[in-house]
């Protein structure tokens, strides 16, 4: 076994080269494009024990999904074998999030012993369940939510397992997009694997593990290093949210321990807003990483410090069999709350608040050209806070759904059923400071179906974006319906009903401010009345000046 730095730093770029070609792979190849154009997804590497060693481009959010899955489908399975791929999407049984995620796993073998794992997890389109593309408000089991797979083989020893296959997809109102996806995973790992079964035998199978187990510990010395420079004590945070719920956490940070507790937080709910322990831990993951090593890839070690307290049966530790669908915009509470909870307190790392929403829109019915079924699964774009000597970015995905894309519009219309009318900068008032918030979002989809439907949930509608230091809030999430009959104004539906030139107007909020409005540089003030981001009439309300 070798201990020359320089041999394991190659070996841990290449984990990462690896894990990247398995996200290039699975995007190529995809056939809905929520994962070839959105990169609704990720993709992984563990250790034989699943601990996470490496991880590509996608969702922050999925890429800790990926160990507690391969996790779960250890503890689970006895009979683990070269040319095995798992399948699974229950969060019961390694899925985490919601049944719309398939997560798919292969074990690396090398002169009969286990080395590692390759992973990968995509949103895709249906399911089955009671409702088109798998997700109803209306749900209260997660037998509603679409089929359950509980980590189980769909290929054995390199031969696809039909009848599991087959199960998959008769139970798809799009059958032929989920089986292409789910090639394009199975492609995904599969390279993934022969990429490290060929490093293992380069440099050897004792220097190769070696080398995953020293850059984790290298992980938790980077993490360890950061928390002696944060903030030490206990912080807490109580927020009301746009059910009337309040949500609590306290988080707690000292040398060695970073500990967020979510114990005190309301019963799970009955409908589908809940999320599973591992959902929100993974919440706590993104936030712990953004303060301590926010510039390398994430490894086992770069966790070791946190520690995540919840209480089951709430909302933030779910039980079976509760449904599950809309986990999303619980998961970023989460997220957004200890982000609040800290940013005082650290503020040189943590803006004002942001849109802090999926706001997902899922919009579907039968083509008008083809007769076929679709359903166009759109995370939205918005605003996010200001910091203190700058001004918020404008439309870009909130931080819980990471380094993702918003669907072209020529995408969207070749693909579904509508037209893409308008898309701009939202110009709401909301964000003023000093420093203001940034813009968020005015995307309008037009119906060409006489039987489409809309499902959406949005929050951060009613309770809108924190600011920071006497700036405004920011404007809040909301969509709209418009029809001959009039407009309706909306931030949680489920199957309303839409037809041919009916309009859905997507708002997704501008950021918080940072700042007392009133020291806004003058010039700055005069190009957002010029930009129309502000009116004369508000300039000097807030800021006090005005031409």
């Amino acid at each position: 076994m070798s201990n020359d730095p320089i041999t394991l730093e190659i070996i841990q770029n290449s984990l990462q080269a690896t894990a990247d070609e398995m996200f290039a792979a699975m995007r190529k190849t995809a056939m809905s494009s929520i994962i070839y154009e959105v990169l609704d997804m990720g993709t992984g590497i563990t250790d034989a024990k699943g601990r996470i060693a490496s991880s590509g481009a996608g969702i922050p959010a999925f890429i800790g999904v990926l160990d507690k899955s391969v996790q779960a489908i250890i503890a689970k399975h006895d009979d683990i074998r070269a040319g095995d791929v798992f399948i699974t999407n229950d969060p019961w049984y390694g899925g985490v999030t919601h049944l719309n995620d398939l997560v798919l796993a292969m074990p690396v073998f090398l002169d009969g012993h286990l080395i590692a794992w390759t992973a990968n997890i995509a949103h895709n389109s249906d399911v089955g369940g009671m409702a088109p593309g798998s997700l109803s408000g209306e749900a209260t089991e997660i037998f509603q939510e679409g089929l359950r797979l509980p980590a189980v083989k769909i290929i054995k020893e390199g031969e696809t397992d039909q009848a599991v296959m087959d199960i998959i997809t008769c139970n798809s109102r799009m059958p032929d997009f989920l089986l292409g996806d789910v090639w394009a995973a199975i492609a995904s790992v599969r390279i993934g694997a022969r990429r490290l079964e060929d490093m293992a035998k380069k440099y050897g199978t004792a220097t190769f593990v070696h080398a995953m187990s020293s850059f984790m510990d290298f992980g938790e010395e980077t993490a360890k290093a950061e928390l002696a420079r944060m903030p030490h004590g206990s912080f807490e945070l109580s927020e009301e949210q746009d059910d009337g719920r309040v949500y609590h956490v306290k988080v707690t940070i000292n040398a060695d321990e970073f500990i967020v507790d979510l114990r005190n937080n309301p019963d799970q709910d009955v409908g589908p807003t809940n999320t599973s322990r591992d959902g929100a831990v993974v919440c706590c993951q993104m936030v712990f990483k953004s303060l301590t090593d926010p510039d390398t890839p994430a490894n086992d070690g770069s966790f070791r410090p946190l520690k995540v307290l919840t209480r089951e049966g709430s909302v933030f530790h779910a039980q079976e069999p509760a449904a599950i669908g809309f986990y999303f915009e619980t998961e970023v509470r989460v997220y957004d709350l200890v982000w609040r909870c800290l940013a005082p307190h650290i503020a040189e790392r943590l803006p004002a608040g942001h849109f802090s929403s999926i706001c997902g829109t899922f919009l579907g019915g039968i083509h008008p050209d083809t007769g076929r079924q679709y359903t166009i699964i759109e995370p939205q774009l918005g605003g996010w806070g200001a910091w203190e000597g700058r001004d918020g970015n404008p439309c870009i995905f909130s931080g819980f759904h990471g380094e993702t894309f918003n669907t072209p519009a020529e995408i969207s219309e070749a693909r579904n059923g509508l037209y893409v009318d308008r898309m701009e900068l939202n110009t709401e008032p909301g964000g003023e400071g000093q420093f203001n918030g940034g813009r968020g979002l005015v995307l309008e989809y037009r119906i060409r179906t006489e039987s489409g439907f809309l499902t959406a949930a949005y929050t951060r509608s009613k309770i809108k974006p924190w600011a920071l230091e006497g700036a405004e809030e920011g404007s809040g999430n909301y969509f709209e319906v418009i029809k001959p009959e009039g407009t309706e104004r909306h931030s949680f539906v489920t199957g309303l009903s839409l037809t041919t030139n009916d309009v859905v107007r997507v708002v997704s909020s501008c950021g918080a401010g940072y700042g007392d409005p009133k020291k806004r540089d003058p010039e700055a003030v005069l190009l957002d009345i010029k930009n129309g981001f502000l009116s004369k009439e508000k300039a000097r309300l807030i800021h006090g000046i005005g031409g």
